[in-house]
């Protein structure tokens, strides 16, 4: 910590000197009655401004969430500039951006990891949290919805909300009114609304009860009357029970007859909702795509589609501005401009994947200045588990906080904002992506590999991963990534916790990521010395991932609530049977007690499923089917 800065603030009404007093801490400020630098606070339309002149300051601001930003970059001046005159004018370009947390994979974060991230957010200059929960919120009529799931409470909700509304900051909630409701409708008294496992039965009087009851609950504890509903990914969508009953439809009819429901539930108290959008285009796509430009949505289903309803575009894949600008054109034939969704890539494993996060943000964000697109905000999913801190994909909220504010951002000023807004080094975090960077993998990860879980969860005597990554260097690899992470774990403050779990799952990784292929040429060769000698070395990876495990669930519960773990803690316990097996199995055949190594003797394959292989990747996986090619759930 520097020695504060002493401010008063004058012209701020109570409810700024609130928000100012909350983050005052973190940008190392003492907020002073009398005394200090005077800072004039004028609330005007227009762009923000951030100055000091003759040792007086102004910040000028149209909306609260501009006071914040101001705020902050006038701190930041005044130390980078030593006291010195400056002048920051900024114009925003978005009315809207933000982040959608995702609090349904797994990891529920704690009403603190909430006001840590909103205190972040308004130094940053962002103003919309949304909260993504299928089942994650209480609903009273429904106490099996959510149930040990870590479900938020409504006081919960309150208690962020009414954080939140001091910065100017709006938090939306995000639910779910026809699909992706698996861990919701998995219960007996789903049955009379369940239509898949994870669609809700259309038509049925029974649904709309249970939707009116989500829809009122999830909205309650918030000011904001936006909700966003979903429907998006409804691919069996009246296909199974619906099907049974009324035969088949149309599904662009199903679809537009649900929404008229489900929208005027939502109407009738007062809330604006908004979906995604990508149900509508993949039926009128030919080959059930989301992103295909040759879609075509009949007149009469868009004059069908309600009226206020927003469409919300999500796109986390496409480099190419273009696409973007031409996907959005197709959005505004529905009859509005789209709100548009990108992604911070933190659900593809256990680290963040900021060179897709960048080359497709950049791409996206300047499409939307270019089309008027004027609300924005980053997805962050947590996908197979939420095994990433949804904190080390900081790095790219920052991206959509500068974005907000310039035509083009500067990297270097973007480093600076980033180690001001967090307190980390925007170099360390980026460097997350070296995990899945590897040699073997396309710069920038395009394809979306995963090697780091792959290689983590594997086992080490079946390898099924084995032959992507025979021959290339990838013990080597993880070493020398082990050494970049001590130096961040020594460097980035309060975000050290994070760098030491991550260095530690590059120290197992460097022993784990090569052993099954050197114990199956080791057998081949009928060599049991070498055997023996990697028997020895299971013996320090059984303790390095134990240790790794104790890291993971120290983090784990600093920020997220105690449930969902246990599924993490399972992967880990299975790691650790495994090696234990497996030097147990070793140790059997080196003395002659079994014959073989079944295991060892089977041919090892390319793993080509279920993406499609090509230069540049190595494998994408999720854990069921890293860790077994037998049955796993069922």
């Amino acid at each position: 910590m520097t020695n504060p800065i002493k401010v008063r603030l004058t012209g701020a009404d109570d409810e700024l000197l609130k928000g100012a007093a909350a983050v005052a801490e973190q940008l190392d400020v003492e907020l002073t009655g009398d005394g200090g630098i005077e800072i004039m606070v004028v609330h005007a339309e227009g762009p923000l401004e951030a100055s000091l002149a003759d040792g007086a300051g102004v910040i000028r601001y149209d909306r609260k969430i501009h006071f914040f930003r101001a705020f902050g970059l006038w701190v930041q001046s005044y130390r980078s500039r030593s006291g010195q005159s400056f002048r920051q004018i900024e114009q925003p370009k978005f009315d809207s951006n933000g982040v959608m947390i995702d609090a349904s994979r797994g990891a529920v974060p704690t009403v603190e990891s909430i006001r840590r991230t909103l205190r972040m957010m308004a130094v940053m200059g962002l103003n919309t949290l949304m909260l993504y929960t299928e089942d994650t919120f209480a609903i009273e009529e429904y106490p099996y919805f959510g149930y040990m799931r870590g479900r938020y409470t409504q006081e919960e909700l309150k208690l962020c909300d009414d954080y939140a509304d001091q910065f100017g900051i709006e938090i939306i909630p995000c639910i779910q009114t026809l699909a992706h409701l698996t861990e919701a409708l998995k219960w007996n008294y789903a049955g009379g609304i369940r239509d898949t496992e994870d669609i809700l039965l259309v038509g049925s009087e029974e649904t709309y009860t249970f939707i009116e009851r989500m829809i009122r609950a999830a909205s309650a504890p918030f000011r904001s009357r936006k909700i966003h509903i979903g429907m998006d990914e409804a691919h069996r969508l009246g296909l199974g029970k619906y099907l049974e009953r009324h035969g088949y439809r149309q599904r662009f009819d199903i679809m537009n007859e649900h929404l008229q429901r489900v929208v005027g539930i939502a109407e009738s108290m007062g809330l604006a909702p908004m979906i995604w959008s990508d149900m509508y285009f993949r039926l009128g796509s030919k080959t059930g795509g989301y992103y295909d430009l040759e879609a075509e949505i009949p007149d009469q289903v868009i004059s069908g589609m309600p009226q206020k309803l927003q469409f919300v575009y999500w796109d986390y894949y496409h480099e190419d501005p273009s696409f973007y600008r031409a996907f959005i054109r197709k959005h505004k034939a529905f009859g509005s401009t789209p709100v548009f969704a990108g992604g911070i890539w933190t659900w593809n494993g256990i680290v963040p994947n900021y060179g897709k996060t960048w080359v497709t943000t950049n791409a996206a964000l300047g499409a939307c200045k270019t089309e008027g697109v004027r609300e924005v905000f980053a997805t962050m999913w947590g996908d197979n588990g939420a095994e990433t801190s949804f904190f080390s994909g900081l790095a790219g909220l920052q991206l959509f906080a500068e974005h907000g504010y310039a035509d083009e951002v500067d990297q270097a000023a973007l480093g600076e904002r980033f180690g001001f807004c967090t307190g980390g080094r925007i170099e360390d975090f980026l460097a997350l992506s070296g995990f899945d960077e590897t040699l073997g993998i396309a710069p920038g990860n395009p394809y979306e590999s995963n090697p780091s879980k792959f290689l983590l969860w594997q086992d080490v005597l079946i390898g099924l991963y084995d032959d992507n990554v025979k021959g290339l260097p990838m013990s080597g690899h993880y070493s020398q990534l082990a050494n970049t992470m001590k130096q961040a774990a020594e460097r980035n403050g309060d975000w050290n916790r994070l760098f030491e779990f991550y260095e530690q799952l590059a120290c197992v990784l460097s022993g784990k990521s090569e052993l099954g292929i050197r114990l199956k040429a080791a057998y081949d060769q009928g060599d049991k010395d070498t055997l023996l000698q990697i028997n020895g070395e299971l013996e320090n990876l059984l303790e390095g991932a134990s240790d790794l495990r104790k890291l993971h669930r120290s983090n784990w519960h600093t920020e997220n609530k105690p449930f969902g773990w246990e599924a993490i803690d399972i992967r880990y316990g299975g790691v650790l049977a495994r090696l234990d097996t497996a030097r147990q199995r070793i140790g059997d055949y080196a003395a002659g007690v079994i014959p073989a190594l079944e295991e060892l003797e089977a041919e090892r394959l390319y793993y080509d499923a279920p993406w499609v292989m090509s230069k540049g990747t190595l494998g994408r996986g999720r854990y069921d089917r890293i860790v077994t090619a037998g049955v796993f759930s069922g």
